[in-house]
């Protein structure tokens, strides 16, 4: 998944220190140096897949306030129930939706939380072991008296500052203004002073819906996107979770100021919040990464699903096959994706970059035959269920579909004990 989209048939990497130091053809002279030499059977190897946009906290969530509008089902449903949680509620909550990530190939993501009532640090321990490369953003709300929004930048910059590198560089941060319409100006203002002390991105989500577009516009009489852009948050490297309702006037200013774009599909799709042009991001000169938003809304992490999702669709309202072809597709859930959340160091096999790589055994899988169309297979044949193992920084993660770092069996037994604890 490099820039020339090369495939090494009878390949071979060399893994040294977290990093790949040369990937190319079978080597006996370069394998003679290796200090231990592991056949993957003819396996397929590709990068970790990076999902720009999630939700961790809120995979326990999954089916509650299914078949509802954005704004009823965050202000009825998700707010009420999270404003519920503890630390351990939290915890055990992120560690499933991190599970369930690593097992079907998601290697990097970045993310958002409510830290209302949690111990966010407790979190980013949790998060740590578990082994996956990301960033974990505590989210600004402008909800509550004055006093407790300040409580909530005061407390938003000492996470920034505590966590800007984590678990030996794996984890960061990004500064997280939830939203123009739950965030004053005033706040958003703070957040990017905040991001810019720090030297960190910025994570918001912006142009969801028709009706956040013109609730802004009735506020502040411009569109989100400009009305971010005058407060200055586009002076920050910036990655804008969904951008479903945006013109080309919109458009031309994330390009200006090269904000890249988490494109949600399935998310916004369940939500009734539409269809973003991901054509015209992309031909506007635009970066544009794949996530699955939380699975409160979608209800999965599966990265090839989401991908494959995001190309269907693109070529449904064209009316036209030729978008959104397979290797842009790919591309945009590995090493666009990467670029995209700053994290151009992982993404793609290349010398010189972080070791994490997933692989498929494709064998024994009726629908990943003929084995020569395996480029068209990763991306409208292949599911999450048959990534086999997972390695991040060089370190096996998950092996046959077992996750090393993760106690499955006892995350499962908490996850459905605490959230029956839940009022919903």
């Amino acid at each position: 998944m490099d820039k020339e989209n090369q495939i090494f048939e009878n390949g071979m990497m060399i893994v040294a220190d977290q990093f790949i130091s040369y990937i190319g053809p079978h080597s006996l002279d370069r394998m003679a140096d290796a200090d231990q030499v592991v056949d993957l059977g003819g396996k397929w190897v590709l990068p970790g897949l990076v999902n720009v946009h999630s939700h961790i906290v809120m995979t326990l969530l999954r089916g509650i306030g299914d078949d509802m509008l954005l704004k009823p089902w965050l202000e009825t449903k998700i707010w009420p129930i999270e404003a519920q949680f503890t630390t351990e509620i939290a915890s055990v909550s992120a560690q499933l939706g991190i599970l369930e990530m690593l097992k079907s190939g998601t290697t990097t993501f970045s993310d958002m939380f409510n830290p209302n009532g949690i111990e966010p640090g407790a979190v980013m321990q949790a998060i740590g072991e578990t082994g996956i490369r990301g960033a974990f953003s505590y989210t600004i709300f402008s909800f509550g008296t004055e006093k407790e929004q300040r409580v909530n930048l005061i407390e938003a910059e000492r996470f920034s500052k505590n966590y800007k590198s984590f678990a030996n560089g794996r984890l960061t941060t990004m500064v997280a203004p939830h939203s123009p319409y739950a965030c004053t100006p005033e706040s958003i203002v703070e957040s990017v002073r905040i991001a810019k002390e720090n030297d960190l991105m910025v994570h918001i989500h912006v142009s969801e819906t028709d009706f956040e577009v013109l609730d802004i516009k009735k506020r502040y009489g411009v569109s989100p996107v400009e009305h971010l852009r005058l407060l200055g948050l586009f002076d920050q490297p910036t990655v804008m979770a969904h951008g479903v309702v945006l013109n080309d006037e919109e458009r031309a200013i994330l390009k200006e100021y090269d904000v890249r774009v988490a494109h949600n599909p399935i998310s916004n799709l369940k939500l009734g919040s539409g269809i973003a042009d991901v054509v015209s991001l992309l031909d506007a000169g635009i970066k544009v990464g794949i996530a699955t938003d939380g699975v409160a809304s979608n209800n999965n992490f599966d990265m090839f699903e989401e991908t494959r999702t995001a190309a269907l669709l693109q070529k449904g309202i064209y009316k036209d096959a030729t978008k959104f072809p397979a290797q842009t597709a790919l591309a945009m859930a590995t090493r666009i994706g990467a670029e995209a959340i700053g994290m151009s160091h992982t993404g793609s096999l290349e010398a010189d970059k972080k070791a994490d790589f997933i692989t498929i055994y494709p064998y024994d899988k009726a629908h990943l035959q003929p084995l020569s169309e395996a480029y068209s297979h990763l991306l409208y044949a292949v599911s999450g269920r048959d990534v086999c193992d997972v390695y991040i920084d060089g370190r096996m993660i998950v092996k046959d579909g077992g996750c090393f770092t993760i106690d499955e069996e006892k995350v499962i037994a908490e996850v459905n004990f605490l959230q029956a604890s839940l009022s919903r």
